[in-house]
């Protein structure tokens, strides 16, 4: 078999082998000889496990079998920490390429060549580029927070990287820095035995955007500009955002119940202190470049005549608010001299930007001070803003319990049309309708508290609210009712968001209802924000359905919207480029349907991909010059729509793949007691994970239902034992049944001609690639009851079928055959994530053994592989 690594670019590899070798020098330094040859021998017995020597499991597992507790973490985290650095390595990689010297064109330059040669007018392209509106919606990592000092200590790795190669003169002193930066990290304690709050997960984004953000935004700013003017003769205005971010960490109480009124009081308070923080630094950089005396007169109407440095003059006032900000932000205790909105601190630094531009001195005002212009216009005074995400059922439960008080009767036994009449006549009368002196229940009262905090500063640094389980008008019409009540006079965006099968499939029909009642269309101002869950919608009902369910409800609801004259902003609940390299983020933009993107999007970036996407300043510009490309492209050249025949195959393998899936997971005996045996399910539950892998009592382990287990649960249970049955449980049976020469050749001509079927093909490979049956093997041997091993069976048979027909529809003779590189990326990581599978075995079995009596090392060690095989694979799933 050729050597795999061929396909790993030289200065990538001659990277991982230095940090592979600092790693194991530190881990030297502090333990004995012993353990590192202990970690030396599992590695190499990991190797040559890939390399089909029979022999060498049962060497291996007798290797880890014989581990001392006192060895296990440190034998773990040797494996997770390369893993962690390897990232690190691949990141710089993939902003460098194989030459760093060389430049290529970014993928926004070939977007306007692009539009060009497809004879879009440069009045199209600034006017769309205009009104541009892309968001970036950051979620928590669902298993780790990394700390911030970590976060700064990756990035100062990643930019001695940058520089180093074998032939750089400075080598030794790099290496030496490298060396240091190691030891610092495999001396900090990654792993917190702790849930992580979710105030803790919200300062994790806000590091991510201290570190990377903040320096990549005017960056890409400055580059969308200088290309709009080179191809168009138009510029940007100093007020426009090519991006907005938002957040949900600490705004999210669907999947996280501890997130209180409290939290995301403090999780604001915390934003703007941080924003504070950081335009001080600017403020202090601006204070040092602007020392010049002459300004125009509306700079010298606002600093009056005394002054001889009327910037400085204007810096220091500024210094002083946002100092007395950031000490409000603490404390909400000081001065009223400070800076609480948008306009005051635009409205300074912009006259002192136009002053320098009208003295001749524009030169200096397009520096550090444009700079700082750009980011207010992207993170405001609130770095970021926050949605709310509650489920309908609470609104519900609180309006039943406010009608029963005013004697008007149950609001939970009235009709839909009932509801909707009383609602919209509520919204058109001025009087008051929550009593002063009402006491809810509890939680109710939760729910009340945080409606008074958003209408508190009128929605200052919220984004939206988003309605889970929204399945009908009523659920829209209660949240912009209770938050009107509570004196909110700001139209915030209230987004309905369709989880399962069926409110995809009723989609089309809420939203009509919606626009028929002219109070609410009024209100809205045409403009509709809809929140599409992709993973909610593939566990009820699969990923084939869910996905074909998904395009179709985008297009209903992109006519509904034409036909009532009312703006479409879909929010789509995964990240945003699918994949590595503008080429998949690319593809992924045009498997949606016409006009879905017409106005923009929004998109979730999951909390397990930022770190990999926007690590880095140099890298997050390289995914986000990659995103708007992909946004402009996809308003101006929208994908066509398929061909009847093409959507009367997908209707058919969705039914089959949907019926399948059920007839597994929802109506299988021994499924869910395969689940819990074969998998961490039960561990998760139970470990200091993030706030959102499980919504359960840790006592509450054994449902019976798909419906009862949170979606991060059940993805992230199949991808570490890398049979990745979430992402192919039902296709296999609805792609068999076009294993036919003649079918075959419909569905290949799908692959080669619509977006939508190679995306979902695409991604499936990608996803298969990723599975490993001989580890998924390994787990049931070890970990599930003979009587269940024909569950671990049939999946076997089912995911290998899978394999060889993905092979057969895409005439190749094994996955990823045009993607050599990810296969070999795959295969080095294999060496380092396989002993962390097989550990984790070893102490999923240990644990389960002594239930009521687990160690904490076993329980830390458990972690420490969760947390590697995710960075392994660079995903939940």
């Amino acid at each position: 078999m050729a050597d795999s690594t061929e396909h790993i670019p030289s200065r990538l590899r001659y990277h991982i082998r230095i940090l592979g070798d600092l790693l194991g020098e530190t881990i030297a330094n502090q333990y004995d000889e012993g353990l590192v040859a202990t970690v030396e021998v599992v590695r190499k017995l990991s190797k040559s496990r890939r390399q089909s020597d029979p022999h060498v499991k049962t060497e291996l597992l007798r290797a880890l079998r014989g581990l001392q507790e006192n060895e296990l973490i440190s034998v773990t985290r040797a494996f997770s920490q390369f893993l962690q650095l390897s990232n690190i390595a691949e990141q710089v990689q993939t902003v460098a390429g194989e030459d760093p010297s060389s430049r290529s064109a970014t993928a926004l330059e070939k977007m306007f060549e692009t539009l060009l040669n497809a004879n879009k007018t440069p009045a199209e392209i600034t006017s769309t580029i205009y009104k541009l509106n892309c968001d970036l919606v950051l979620t928590a990592h669902p298993i780790q927070i990394t700390r911030r000092t970590l976060i700064q200590k990756y990035d100062r790795i990643a930019n001695v990287l940058q520089s180093l190669d074998s032939s750089n003169p400075d080598q030794e002193k790099l290496i030496s820095e490298l060396k240091r930066l190691v030891a610092e990290i495999w001396h900090t304690d990654e792993i917190q035995l702790e849930r992580p709050t979710p105030q803790e997960e919200a300062i994790w984004g806000y590091a991510v955007i201290e570190n990377s953000f903040w320096q990549a935004v005017p960056q890409l700013w400055r580059e969308l500009d200088e290309l709009l003017s080179r191809f168009t003769g138009n510029n940007l205005p100093i007020t426009f955002s090519p991006i907005k971010l938002s957040s949900w960490m600490g705004g999210d109480r669907d999947s996280t119940p501890n997130v209180t009124t409290e939290v995301t009081r403090e999780v604001l308070r915390l934003a703007r202190w941080m924003a504070c923080d950081l335009y001080l630094r600017d403020i202090d950089q601006l204070l040092s470049r602007l020392s010049m005396s002459e300004c125009n007169q509306e700079l010298r109407n606002l600093v009056g005549t005394s002054s001889q440095e009327p910037y400085r003059y204007v810096l220091r006032n500024l210094r002083e608010k946002l100092q007395n900000a950031r000490r409000w932000a603490e404390d909400e205790t000081a001065d009223n001299n400070l800076i609480l909105n948008h306009e005051d601190l635009f409205m300074p630094l912009q006259t002192c930007y136009q002053s320098l531009h009208d003295c001749g001195m524009g030169i200096i005002a397009d520096g550090e001070l444009k700079d700082t212009l750009i980011r207010l216009a992207c993170f405001g005074v609130t770095l970021v803003n926050l949605d709310i995400r509650q489920n309908s059922e609470k609104h519900e439960l609180l309006l039943d319990e406010l009608t029963q008080h005013l004697d008007l009767g149950s609001y939970r036994s009235w009709s839909e049309t009932k509801r909707q009449n009383f609602l919209v006549s509520e919204l058109e009368n001025r009087r008051p309708l929550i009593p002063r002196s009402w006491q809810p229940s509890d939680e109710s009262q939760e729910v009340l508290s945080t409606l008074r905090l958003i209408a508190e500063n009128n929605a200052e640094g919220i984004a939206s609210y988003v309605v889970s389980m929204a399945q009908q008008p009523s659920d829209i019409l209660e949240v912009i009712l209770l938050l009107k009540k509570c004196g909110l006079t700001k139209v915030l965006p209230v987004a309905p968001l369709f989880e399962t099968l069926d409110d995809l499939d009723q989609a089309e029909d809420t939203l009509l209802q919606l626009f028929k009642i002219r109070w609410y269309k009024d209100h809205i101002a045409d403009k509709q924000q809809v929140m599409i869950d992709y993973s909610d919608s593939a566990k009820d009902a699969g990923q084939m359905a869910a996905a074909w369910a998904q395009y179709r409800a985008q297009e209903s609801m992109v006519r509904i919207c034409d036909k009532y004259g009312v703006e479409l902003l879909l929010f789509h609940g995964r990240d945003g480029t699918m994949g590595r390299g503008s080429g998949p983020a690319h593809k992924a933009s045009l498997s949606h349907p016409p006009g879905s993107i017409r106005n923009g999007m929004r998109l979730i970036e999951q909390g397990e991909t930022i770190q990999f996407k926007y690590g880095s300043p140099d890298l997050a510009l390289m995914n986000l010059d990659q995103l708007l490309s992909v946004a402009i492209e996809a308003m101006l050249l929208p994908p066509p729509a398929p061909q009847p025949s093409w959507r009367q195959v997908m209707d058919h393998l969705s039914e089959i793949a949907s019926k399948e899936y059920d007839a597994v997971v929802r109506n299988g005996d021994d499924f869910f007691a395969y689940f819990n045996q074969g998998t961490l399910k039960q561990e998760l539950a139970e470990l200091a994970l993030g706030n959102h892998i499980t919504t359960q009592s840790p006592g509450s382990m054994h449902q019976e239902s798909i419906e009862d287990m949170s979606t991060i649960q059940w993805i992230f249970a199949w991808t570490q034992k890398r049979l990745m049955l979430h992402a192919w449980l039902g296709t296999s049976k609805a792609l068999e049944s076009y294993n036919t020469p003649e079918r075959l050749s419909i569905l290949q001509e799908m692959l080669d001609n619509w977006p939508f079927f190679k995306t979902q093909i695409d991604m499936l490979e990608r996803s298969l690639a990723m599975a490993d049956i001989e580890i998924s093997n390994d787990y049931d041997s070890i970990l599930v009851s003979p009587e269940l091993q024909h569950m671990a069976d049939l999946f076997t048979r089912e995911l290998d079928n899978l394999i060889n027909l993905i092979n057969r529809i895409k005439q190749q003779d094994r996955l990823l055959a045009s993607a050599p590189e990810i296969t070999a990326s795959l295969a080095v990581r294999n060496t380092y994530t396989d002993p962390l599978h097989f550990l984790q075995m070893e102490l999923i079995s240990r644990r389960r053994a002594h239930a009521k009596n687990t160690s904490v090392v076993i329980n830390k060690a458990l972690l420490v592989t969760i947390a590697g095989i995710a960075a392994g694979m660079r995903s939940i799933g």
